[in-house]
């Protein structure tokens, strides 16, 4: 710039003048007790103005004494890891990773302090616009740059992780401690669990754990975003909405018919914590379909693996979470992908149900899943239902007849045959939905089949199931099962009516307590999806009704027989 065209007053100096001696000097002088230089230089580091050239500088001359960096310098490595390299230049980006590896390299006591620096940049920085000393806004930060500065940070990652084989060890730690709280924005949700399923890519031996770290924290969400509390907030903006049309026609008389009663987003979930879940769903959905997927063509050897760490999270966190609404899904997705996998599950729940060494609530949960699962998935066979309705019902009569052996009247106790009582729920819902499949290909072989379930034994027995089941359940169930006279329940739903609801024992102690309607607290776990997302996707594959049509055709074989002599029922309570 011409020195006489130059505003002295209002243009302000250009940032490379630097002050003191060369990083060498000031460590030595440092070591000597001469702090001045020491100072400066960290507060140079720290000037919110600083420019690329003087970054870059700074770092190569840091990366020929890095050795000298040791713990007594804490600070000025603090202050280094503070340097707003993300977004730079790429010679910044080169030079700051460049200085990263040397230093984890020669004084690894920095690892975690680099680990946590990068990972503070896996979400959108808030913006905070100060007016008059008055925050008034703090808003997400916007930058069209953010995926230009996520490359950046994983490209520092995987240096890292290439220079230091046991990065992973700690890197586990501090995603868990850095992930947002879940009242955050959806979009500082949605980039940080991209970015950790993104690691997972050039880092797989953290998989795992990276996915229970997601699905613990969108657990938080599901649970704080009931079916009821959706559904009513959808309805109070519809019913809004519909309210301002009405009165918008009585002001303008307009030509045009314009259609009413739309919601104004068919994205957006009125529910602020269901659409916080809703955008992390889109993109763990989009992450399993992406690593299962090469090209177009299911990855057989990478989907098996992605299920085994899946089904691992959901036996840990999802399985002993009671009335989850949509989380679960993940796993329904996977499994719509190959009935190979759908049969997989089923029969990791079956070996729950059965396992007497478990709690009683797990294999309650699991009974829900295998029934829900059953009757609300499209992509399972007619066949495989079948194969899983005669595993249940075969477990069922051995319990009864377990019962019957001991001599003595069997009581309706929830607390002692919780297992059953789930079971049983199991077979009724899914024969519900199913029935109309069983039925379709030729109606006399199907009523032969449904009578070979000797029903009739399993509702009059003593432990009187339907007296348990979700009062809906047990209706619709009757309905069907006299509609084909296949047994007629309406005799014992009416005896079970006139008698009082069957008593349990408090879990807390104390006097005994009277069951409500749902005493076996029961949950259908995949009722249908209500996040608008992904609602379309699952729409096609979920039995929306009882009456449903008839599914596809596979091979079940192997669950038909599977697990089907286990003595002497396992249905005992554990």
């Amino acid at each position: 710039m011409d020195v006489e065209g130059r505003d002295f007053l209002n243009t302000p100096p250009l940032k490379t003048v630097r002050f003191g001696g060369s990083v060498v000097q000031t460590l030595a002088k440092y070591k000597q007790g001469d702090l001045t230089d020491y100072e400066l230089l960290n507060y140079q580091l720290a000037d919110p103005d600083i420019k690329d050239a003087q970054i870059i500088t700074w770092l190569q001359e840091f990366r020929n004494c890095v050795a000298q960096l040791t713990k007594e310098h804490e600070q000025l490595i603090y202050t280094i890891l503070r340097l707003p390299w993300v977004g730079r230049s790429q010679a910044v980006a080169e030079a700051y990773m460049g200085f990263l590896t040397n230093l984890v390299s020669a004084q690894t006591v920095f690892l975690c302090a680099c680990l946590k620096m990068i990972v503070s940049h896996f979400s959108p920085k808030r913006v905070t616009i100060c007016e008059e000393g008055v925050d008034f806004s703090d808003s997400d930060d916007e930058d069209e740059n953010l995926p230009r500065n996520f490359n950046q940070c994983h490209d520092a990652l995987q240096l890292i992780t290439r220079y230091v084989p046991s990065t992973s060890h700690f890197l586990v730690p501090i995603l868990q401690d850095s992930f947002p709280f879940v009242q955050k924005s959806s979009r500082t949700l949605e980039c940080y669990v991209h970015n950790l399923l993104r690691v997972t890519v050039y880092i797989p031996t953290i998989r795992r754990d990276v996915l229970e770290i997601i699905i613990g924290q969108m657990l938080k969400l599901d649970v704080n975003a009931s079916r009821a509390d959706i559904e009513e907030a959808e309805e109070n903006v519809l019913r809004s909405q519909r309210a301002g049309s009405s009165t918008e026609d009585a002001l303008f008389d307009m030509d045009e018919d314009l259609p009413t009663g739309q919601p104004c987003s068919l994205e957006v979930m009125a529910h602020p914590v269901a659409e916080r879940l809703d955008s992390l769903m889109t993109v763990l959905l989009a992450y399993i379909k992406d690593v299962c997927y090469v090209d177009g063509t299911l990855h057989t050897d990478k989907t098996k693996e992605l299920y085994r760490d899946l089904l691992s999270v959901f036996d840990k966190l999802i399985l002993p979470t009671h009335a989850l609404c949509h989380i679960q899904y993940m796993i329904f997705y996977l499994c719509s992908f190959r009935l190979a996998l759908a049969e997989a599950f089923l029969e990791h729940l079956w070996k729950i149900l059965q396992n007497p060494s478990q709690p009683a609530v797990v294999r309650q949960a699991a009974a829900g899943y295998i029934g829900s699962f059953l009757a609300r998935a499209k992509f399972i066979p007619v066949v495989t239902v079948r194969a899983c309705l005669d595993l249940l019902i075969s477990c069922i009569h051995r319990y009864i007849d377990s019962q019957d052996s001991k001599g003595r009247q069997s009581c309706c106790d929830i607390s002692l045959h919780g297992p059953f009582y789930t079971a049983c729920q199991a077979v009724f819902y899914t024969l519900i939905f199913r029935h109309g499949a069983i039925l379709a290909a030729n109606m006399k072989t199907g009523l032969e089949y449904l009578q070979s379930l000797n029903l009739e034994r399993v509702v009059m027995c003593q432990m009187n199931p339907l007296k348990v089941c979700l009062p809906a359940v047990t209706n619709m169930f009757a309905a069907i099962t006299r509609k084909y006279q296949v047994v007629f329940c309406y005799t014992i739903i009416e005896r079970n009516n006139r008698h009082m609801l069957p008593v349990v024992r408090s879990c807390a102690g104390g006097d005994s307590v009277n069951t409500n309607t749902n005493p076996l607290d029961s949950f259908f776990p995949y009722d249908p999806y209500l996040l608008k997302r992904l609602e379309q996707l699952f729409y096609v594959q979920i039995w929306s009704t009882h009456q449903a049509p008839l599914s596809s055709v596979g091979g079940a074989r192997r669950l038909r027989t599977s697990y089907s002599k286990n003595s002497p029922s396992g249905l005992e309570r554990g």
